[in-house]
């Protein structure tokens, strides 16, 4: 399909905020197959909506809309919309009562001007009444425009979730029974998740699954529709334990999930605690743990050890297991691991050292080349990947690894891991 992108905000305009929802949008819908004719960045300006609208009507198939939408009195694009495609205003209770219950600790006045992220074009769908910025579509002459908040989190999250799962079985109808679902997968590449689904694909006209790159994790929608709700929902439960099945242990959660809220969950739900010592991540794995409200509950703290000297002197690695294997080693990412937890009173002690480039390898250790060490009450267990990609990829994929082993740990999963070693993986049981 051929699609248009417009931007709306005077922050765009003025150059005061970078859009890079166009972008995200634009590449994500083209790596699904859409081509993007245009986009366009507007100011909040009711006849310019209007009628920049009205010309993407005529030359594309779908429209996306971002910005616009929300409580302020600079939020235009609802009233701007309402005028040009002539659809009265109309009032969403069911969406109101969506919004009331995540604006309850907001001050009254704000909870007031709440009401007007209720009134939408007539027509409209709400894409998530779970969300707090719900977004919303329309058909127009048979063409499906998406409303999606400026924001650009929220945004991103509905056009991966939502939008594109919608386009990939759009066929011109005005409401469509959909049911959908977002896996999150870690540890398989994009082409054998690919591999693993394929057999699915075709067999169902009413059954699509699209794959989208979230580096450093792969997501992957299923989207099944039907002509009632009730065969919709009896063919997505099929599809959907197949898919979960397929995708295994790799696939560690769904939806709004997060690798450092799933593995959050499991720590609290065990009452057992963690702690890092990080050298080549610089940190980066704390920072990912925190992120998630409640972490003190399970993660004590860590420390970044980037150097020969802290290893030996904050953590007890032995002197000569750095000159004997170096700091880049086994050896050392043990040391290291069963060093935190003898410095922090905690149940398990995750460790990862390595080289992130762009120098400091050699042939037996080239760039990519991470060392984990996972230490518990009963044993310390060693773990060697070999990533590939600049530095930010390197240790991007070696903080996501290492939350995978903790989670695949707490579990109980097999230490069934994927080494990537120059873009090409394989499977190796360590």
């Amino acid at each position: 399909m051929i699609g248009e992108i417009i931007a709306i905000g005077d922050e765009l305009t003025s150059g005061r905020v970078l859009n890079t929802t166009s972008h995200f949008a634009a590449s994500h819908l083209f790596a699904a197959g859409h081509e993007i004719l245009a986009m366009t960045t507007i100011g909040d300006a009711p006849d310019l909506i209007g009628r920049t609208l009205q010309r993407a009507l005529q030359r594309a198939d779908f429209v996306i809309i971002t910005g616009g939408l929300g409580p302020t009195s600079d939020d235009l694009t609802n009233a701007a919309v309402s005028s040009a495609l002539a659809r009265p205003a109309t009032f969403y209770p069911e969406i109101f009562k969506k919004i009331q219950a995540y604006g309850k600790t907001l001050p009254s006045g704000q909870q007031t001007s709440l009401e007007k992220l209720a009134w939408l074009p007539a027509g409209a769908h709400a894409l998530n009444t779970e969300a707090k910025m719900a977004g919303y579509f329309l058909v127009q002459d048979g063409k499906p425009i998406f409303f999606l908040p400026g924001v650009p989190q929220e945004m991103k999250d509905l056009l991966l979730e939502t939008v594109i799962t919608r386009l990939a079985v759009w066929e011109g109808e005005e409401v469509r029974q959909v049911r959908q679902k977002v896996y999150k997968v870690v540890g398989l590449a994009e082409t054998e998740i690919n591999r693993k689904l394929a057999h699915l694909e075709g067999r169902d006209p009413r059954l699509r699954i699209g794959y989208y790159p979230v580096f450093p994790e792969v997501h992957v929608s299923l989207t099944v529709t039907g002509d009632t709700g009730r065969e919709a929902e009896a063919a997505f439960k099929k599809y959907d334990g197949q898919v979960a099945a397929l995708l295994g242990d790799c696939c560690y959660g769904s939806g709004s999930d997060t690798l450092e809220s799933v593995v959050g969950s499991l720590l609290a739900k065990r009452g057992q605690t963690v702690a890092v010592a990080e050298s080549c991540t610089g940190g980066l794995i704390g920072h990912t743990l925190t992120k998630v409200a409640g972490s003190s509950a399970y993660f004590l703290g860590g420390v970044v050890a980037y150097s020969d000297v802290l290893k030996e002197r904050l953590l007890g690695v032995n002197r000569e297991t750095l000159l004997r294997s170096g700091a880049v080693s086994a050896d050392c990412a043990r040391g290291m691991a069963e060093g935190m937890r003898q410095v922090t009173p905690v149940d398990l002690a995750l460790a990862v050292t390595g080289i992130a480039g762009p120098s400091g390898g050699s042939e037996d250790k080239p760039v990519g080349t991470v060392y984990f060490g996972l230490a518990s009450p009963d044993k310390t267990q060693t773990f060697l990947f070999r990533f590939s990609g600049d530095r930010g990829q390197v240790q991007a994929q070696a903080g996501q690894t290492a939350l995978d082993l903790l989670r695949r740990h707490l579990l109980g999963l097999n230490s069934l891991v994927l080494i990537m070693d120059a873009g090409q993986s394989k499977k190796n049981r360590l």
